[in-house]
């Protein structure tokens, strides 16, 4: 790896350490800890959250009729957000064992959390479970799509993403043709990194 890129990558990492940190100061801030893999809130801040819960009935009579008629067809989006779950678990177990690509474990990525939040009622607990599959699935779905990339095509575009995936990085530059043939069989086989966090 060129020494510029070797010096973005610690520079990358230095910011996710203080981004670590921040977090911290959040868990500080907000008065919670983790326990068994669980944020726990000191049982003071428990209360003021339980009183600042907006209760059922008030909820839904302050909910807009723009939110309620347009709920079903959110709601809606459970149909495909289960086939696509399926269809990764089966496409992970056949390609990726085949291929012999890490399989990307689906609980780094859908994390339902936010239900233990005493502030929350029953329907906004309901959205966020919603919310978190969706966003958790699709986050999932990239990094399988991005394995394989990396396995079939591991080639950078000529234009700029917006938001690259995370094996991005290792591909080879667009229009280097020589390196491509050289070294596609180590970069389609390079998953260390990974197999040293799925552990």
């Amino acid at each position: 790896m060129t020494e510029p890129k070797q010096d973005l990558l610690h520079r990358i990492k230095g910011l996710q350490h203080e981004m670590e940190d921040t977090l911290e100061d959040k868990e500080r801030a907000f008065r919670y800890r983790w326990l068994e893999g669980k944020a726990k809130f000191e049982d003071e801040v428990l209360r003021q959250h339980r009183k600042l819960k907006v209760w059922l009935p008030r909820y839904l009579a302050q909910s807009s009729f723009l939110a309620v008629i347009t709920a079903p067809v959110i709601y809606f989006g459970i149909v495909p957000f289960v086939l696509l779950d399926v269809f990764l678990a089966v496409y992970q177990l056949v390609c990726f064992s085949a291929y012999g690509v890490p399989k990307v474990r689906r609980s780094d990525y859908i994390v339902f959390d936010r239900r233990r939040l005493a502030y929350l009622n029953l329907v906004e607990g309901i959205n966020c479970a919603y919310c978190s599959y969706g966003n958790g699935l699709c986050a999932y779905a990239t990094e399988v799509v991005a394995r394989t990339e990396q396995y079939w095509c591991p080639i950078k575009h000529a234009r700029r993403l917006r938001s690259p995936h995370s094996r991005y990085r290792r591909f080879f530059d667009y229009g280097d043709a020589e390196r491509y043939h050289k070294e596609l069989e180590k970069v389609r086989c390079d998953f260390s990194d990974v197999k040293k966090t799925s552990t």
